[in-house]
């Protein structure tokens, strides 16, 4: 089972160049936005990128509104890890944290390979089905089912963010209730 100390939330690329040609993206982009705000009541880690800023451009205005104080290293890597300023971000967090839930695009390149490069990293990868697409959904469920032969878990945000409460009836549930309902 997850617990929250155990985890972090890490955001790949959802920008608003690549952001207008993926697959249901409105969909994508509102799982990540639940991700962070569930992220941000449970005290996990968050850390994002972008992919080639200069070129894709900023987040989708309704998540760049919430990364304030999150960490986004510019990189040109498909494989997050690879960057050396993310990778830095990652040695970094507490060592208690052995889970990666990964939300972003696509699927079947940068949250692929950025899983990857976390198993070997020894952080096991957790991809929230529903927070991650491609420009296709032919390559989007292609790439979640070569996720899930790795060994990555793979599930939609609603069970990750029950996993993580564990419990109804908290002061984290209550807060967390608005943004699940």
């Amino acid at each position: 089972m997850l617990k929250p100390e155990n985890c972090y939330l890490h955001i790949i690329d959802p920008q608003e160049r690549l952001m207008s040609q993926i697959y249901e993206a409105e969909r994508v982009v509102d799982t990540i936005m639940k991700m962070v705000h569930c992220a941000k009541i449970l005290e996990l880690p968050i850390i994002a990128n972008t992919q080639y800023k200069k070129g894709l451009g900023s987040y989708v205005p309704e998540l760049e509104a919430l990364m304030n104080d999150i960490p986004r290293p510019d990189k040109i890597e498909f494989n997050a890890v690879d960057n050396s300023a993310t990778k830095g971000l990652i040695n970094n967090l507490p060592t208690v944290v052995n889970t990666a839930i990964l939300v972003g695009v696509e699927t079947h390149i940068c949250i692929y390979q950025t899983a990857i490069g976390l198993k070997n990293l020894g952080i096991t990868p957790w991809i929230v089905a529903d927070g991650v697409s491609s420009r296709s959904d032919t390559n989007s469920n292609l790439g979640l089912a070569r996720l899930q032969s790795i060994g990555a878990a793979v599930g939609p945000a609603e069970m990750i963010i029950y996993e993580l409460l564990g419990k109804a009836g908290t002061a984290q549930f209550k807060a967390v209730l608005p943004h699940i309902l």
